[in-house]
């Protein structure tokens, strides 16, 4: 584990565990899905107990806990305790937004709709502030903005060139591997790179920013997983949620996820510059009148 899992603060434990599980070994990875499916009933184990219940040894569950930064199982038992006795709003709706046979047009968008406040609350739980501000003024700082995405992250990156050019910003999406190869080539220490996938294991997100890391562009990723191939290539990691259940499939909640933590940082280029920006935007506007 790396600095991506220091000091988990109680009310982010399993949020954390979900965007870390698959970056856990298989005995890890067992003990977190033990955590994450029943947490109340954690809180209630021995450590031999639960080593019982996850099918793991004792030592693989103090592993996890010192990995984690847990000063031991009893520590994780606490702060989890803590965690579970005062859950989130959008947690006590959970069960209710798998979708059933009788539900109707209406109560599937109800069910929708506290499906994506639950993901968005957990993208909230798991964001650094700190580093979206360091990715906000390091948007400020250099020249120019490189998104590089394939499949349904590419789609997020086009979104995002949109939004920036439209408030004056040098920027460009990449969505095809071979052009995301050359232009990574070619980057400098003027230049920030921001590479987007959910799960961060993307074989040519991570090729386009390992080139540009070498050319020595700022980097950034933006996935679910802290620990993946393209978070250990970034000098920023920003984290994005995954709490979907079957009425999201497999990308809905992703996309709005994606969307959203690249909403705020637009947001953020916009309060720290409110006057160019507004231009900009006027500028833009005018131009596809």
């Amino acid at each position: 584990m790396n600095a991506a899992t220091d000091a988990i603060q109680v009310g982010k434990i399993l949020d954390t565990l979900g965007s870390l599980r698959d970056s856990l070994t298989p005995s890890a990875r067992r003990i977190a899905d033990y955590v994450l499916v029943q947490p109340q009933r954690v809180t209630e184990l021995s450590i031999a107990e639960l080593a019982q219940q996850a099918t793991v040894g004792e030592a693989s569950i103090i592993r996890f806990c010192r990995a984690l930064n847990f000063k031991g199982f009893q520590d994780l038992k606490m702060k989890l305790a803590i965690e579970v006795a005062t859950p989130h709003e959008t947690e006590k709706h959970m069960l209710d937004t798998e979708l059933t046979a009788d539900d109707d047009a209406e109560h599937i968008g109800r069910k929708l709709q506290q499906t994506i406040n639950n993901v968005l609350g957990e993208t909230l739980n798991l964001l650094d502030f700190s580093k979206l501000e360091a990715v906000a003024r390091a948007l400020q700082q250099q020249k120019r903005i490189y998104f590089f995405g394939v499949g349904s992250s590419g789609i997020t990156a086009e979104d995002a060139k949109n939004k920036l050019m439209r408030i004056g910003f040098d920027v460009d999406a990449l969505t095809n591997n071979h052009f995301m190869y050359m232009k990574a080539a070619l980057l400098n220490r003027d230049d920030v790179a921001i590479g987007i996938s959910h799960s961060g294991t993307s074989k040519e997100t991570i090729k386009a920013l390992a080139l540009a890391k070498e050319c020595g562009a700022t980097t950034v990723a933006l996935t679910h997983n802290p620990l993946s191939p393209l978070a250990e290539l970034s000098d920023y990691v920003l984290i994005n949620g995954n709490r979907q259940g079957q009425l999201q499939g497999d990308s809905i909640g992703t996309k709005i996820t994606q969307l959203f933590v690249l909403d705020m940082l637009y947001t953020l280029l916009v309060r720290d510059n409110p006057q160019h920006t507004r231009q900009q935007k006027y500028k833009t506007t005018q131009a596809l009148d």
